[in-house]
This record gives structure tokens, sequence and C-alpha cells, in this order.
């Protein structure tokens, strides 16, 4: 009978467990993220400009390798899928100015127009979100056409990320 209680009591609190977790896990899918910024030519941008759309929303470095190949890979996937409402949006955070402008020069010099995407700095006065403190170098988060956060991503991009944003797109 004692076994019966505790197997009942273990149960009980597993299921709590997952149920909490579920409820933690759903209410991050659905935060609401924001930010206001301003491209590299001074055109201010919020992400309720991009209503209705999926965003790959990509935070790095000027000399993160990681970040160069995640970008380059993400813009492959941007000139694929812009036409299907997709928006890539990168947010470098260097905390000098003249690693952004370097970076800027190389894609100016590098990338043809037709295949650019915003790029921001974080650091740009008057820049505001609430994606939190970004600690490792790439770090994505999607978010889908209702504004919704639907994933989070510290690191490079992973193969099951990619289905995820295809997810987003409605494919």
């Amino acid at each position: 009978m004692k076994k019966a209680k505790l197997l009942s009591a273990i149960t009980a609190t597993v299921l709590a467990i997952a149920s909490f977790s579920a409820a933690a896990q759903a209410n991050k899918d659905t935060q609401q993220m924001s930010f206001q910024g301003a491209e590299l030519n001074g055109k201010k941008i919020a992400l309720s400009d991009y209503a209705g759309k999926t965003l790959l929303v990509s935070f790095f470095t000027a000399g993160c390798n990681l970040c160069a190949r995640d970008l380059k890979l993400m813009r492959d996937f941007y000139n694929r899928n812009v036409k299907r409402n997709f928006v890539l949006l990168a947010i470098n955070i260097d905390a000098d100015k003249k690693d952004f402008d370097s970076y800027v020069q190389l894609i100016n010099l590098a990338v043809p127009v037709e295949q650019r995407f915003p790029i921001i700095w974080r650091n740009t006065p008057g820049y505001k979100d609430n994606f939190g403190t970004i600690v490792n170098q790439p770090t994505h988060f999607v978010i889908n056409p209702k504004g919704q956060l639907v994933l989070k991503r510290e690191g490079t991009f992973q193969p099951n990320d990619w289905d995820n944003l295809w997810e987003s797109l409605g494919s």
C-alpha cells in the first residue's frame, strides 16, 4: 500500500512539473517582442513595421566567425524567401562603433544591394528592445507573423531551427 501511495505521489509530482514546464514554455513562446532603432541610412524602423511577417532577428559581432557563417546562410535563405513575407534583421552588438562601421564597409563592398537586409547597431542612441542581454554570439530569434517569439537560439543555428523557420513561413 505504501508503494502505491508513493508511486501515486511521484506520478502526481512529475505531472505537475511537466505541466508547469509546458506552461512556462508556452508563455515564452507567446512573448510579444519589440524593438525600435535605425537602419544604416538613419531610417527609423520598429518591429511593428513587419507585422504579418516572419522575422529572423540575429544578434552578432563583427569579429565572430560563427556569426559570419550563420549570416551567410541566413542571407541565402533571405534571398530565396523575401517574397514570402520573410524579413531578416541583423543587429550588431559590438561595443565600438568602429568595428560596426568596418563590418558595414565590408558588406557594402562584398554583397550586392539586392541581397542586403537591414543591419542595425544596438548601441545607437534611441535603440530599444526587449530581447534581453545577449550573452552568446550569435544569438537568433524567430518571431512569427503575430509578433510572438517562437524560437531563441544561442549559438549557431541548428538544422531543426531551419525547420522551425520554414514552419513559421507556413511551409
